[in-house]
């Protein structure tokens, strides 16, 4: 033990005459020697220090570095320099699979300072971007802190957000039924229709936190008509249509859907008919005039649209304005599309008008039918005179010499009317629009019992 402690004494003997030597002699003979110079040369230096010149040259040198101090201060002022990056995605470390996190943002704005190469070269360089590791915690609301991992030291970096306040729910499951939407139906083409869609799956299944389940009130899947390339008539098998959840208000509810997307084969039809052409008049002609004739530049139609509304239609009415008209005129219709219809072969319509003088005749004992009578009812006339009724017909004379009395129809509209005894208004109409009926009897009497 002692030959240890002695070699150590004698190792910091050696390290202590080492500094004595190099070190601490010659500086201890430097100040002895300045202080000697100043001693010895007091008076010549007060001299010196006392003349105009000296103090101008001295005032320079001083002048000259605090300039290159203040300067060299201001350098490293004016190269400091700040970049924001905007919209830097925010990646979270969790357990996807167990949990859902809410209030993190998907992104934030990152402040950058420090000089230009240092800021140039740091977005040129890789990093791991925006960070927060939320794994460990349970359940609840937390406070956490976001980290931006930048691998240049010499920057300054602040990130707004820095800390958020999230909330971390269970994560659940559901299977829900699946429906879809057609989205832009009306850029189809007018004479196309489509006519089914068939999905590759019926339900989906959903997945987060449980009170936003509770909110999804349908999963759809939109079927976007501007995606069908080149739509046809046929079948159109689309893929990847997006699956999109919604509440009752049909408001986008932010949950998991698995899968994202489905298949689709879409079904266009073009279903079509030709019918025919009948212009109605509207309104009462010029006194002592009436319609001779009524052309038209085209008889039928083709009509496109839904299958059900192309069946029910028959025809294709045009109502013309002829109030107060007493000479012949021409008329461009536009032509209206029936509910269910979304396109007509033909846009517009010419009508040709020829007035005559007009006559009126007389067709007698026509018998009034009944109309829109409910079927727990029956019906019957008063009196014998209730039971018929004379019809005037008026108009051009050729037209009105050709009719047939079987082509007109007194009637009586019972939509409204229940048991008991009701007087109603006789109306009378007739196959040719040209003409105008009347009945001389006004209203009749009729009793409505139960059958």
């Amino acid at each position: 033990m002692k030959r240890i402690m002695s070699k150590i004494g004698k190792i910091f003997h050696h390290i202590g005459s080492f500094f004595d030597k190099w070190l601490i002699t010659p500086i201890t003979k430097l100040i002895l020697r300045v202080m000697d110079f100043f001693k010895g040369n007091a008076k010549n230096i007060d001299r010196i220090a006392g003349k105009k010149s000296t103090l101008i040259i001295v005032s320079l040198l001083l002048a000259f570095l605090t300039f290159i101090v203040v300067d060299q201060e201001s350098n490293v002022m004016v190269d400091q320099y700040a970049e924001i990056l905007y919209n830097q995605p925010v990646n979270a470390v969790y357990n996807e699979e167990l949990y859902v996190v809410e209030g993190l943002p998907k992104t934030v704005d990152i402040t950058l300072v420090g000089q230009r190469r240092h800021i140039f070269l740091a977005k040129q360089s890789p990093s791991k971007g925006v960070s927060v590791d939320l794994t460990g915690l349970t359940p609840g609301n937390h406070k956490v802190t976001l980290k931006y991992t930048q691998k240049l030291k010499s920057l300054d970096y602040k990130l707004d957000p820095s800390q958020v306040t999230v909330t971390i729910y269970k994560k659940v499951s559901e299977t829900r039924s699946l429906t879809y939407d057609i989205l832009h139906k009306d850029n189809l083409d007018s004479k196309l229709y489509i006519e089914d869609v068939k999905l590759d799956r019926t339900d989906v299944i959903i997945k987060g936190a449980e009170y936003k389940l509770k909110k999804v009130a349908t999963v759809k899947a939109l079927v976007d008509v501007d995606t069908i390339p080149n739509p046809k008539a046929g079948v159109i098998s689309l893929k990847d249509v997006p699956l999109v959840a919604y509440d009752t208000d049909g408001k986008i509810v932010d949950v998991e859907i698995v899968p994202k997307s489905v298949s689709a084969d879409v079904t266009i039809t073009s279903p079509s008919k030709v019918i025919p052409i009948k212009v109605v008049p509207t309104g009462n002609l010029a006194f002592g005039k009436s319609i001779k004739s009524i052309d038209t530049n085209i008889s039928t139609i083709t009509v496109y649209g839904e299958q059900e509304a192309v069946d029910k239609i028959e025809q294709l009415e045009v109502e013309i304005d002829v109030k107060a008209l007493e000479k012949d005129k021409e008329y461009t219709v536009t032509l209206k599309k029936p509910a269910g219809i979304t396109e007509l072969s033909v846009k517009t319509l010419i009508v040709k008008v020829t007035i005559d003088n007009s006559i009126t005749k007389e067709f007698s004992n026509i018998s009034v039918r009944t109309e829109n009578l409910n079927s727990k009812y029956r019906v019957q006339a008063l009196s014998e005179a209730d039971q018929s009724v004379t019809v005037i017909v008026q108009g051009s004379q050729d037209i009105v010499e050709k009719v047939d009395a079987s082509s007109i129809i007194p009637y009586i509209d019972l939509e409204n009317y229940g048991v008991g005894e009701h007087e109603v208004e006789v109306k009378v109409k007739g196959e040719d629009v040209r003409l105008s009926y009347s009945s001389k009897t006004k209203k009749i009497r009729i009793r409505i019992t139960e059958k």
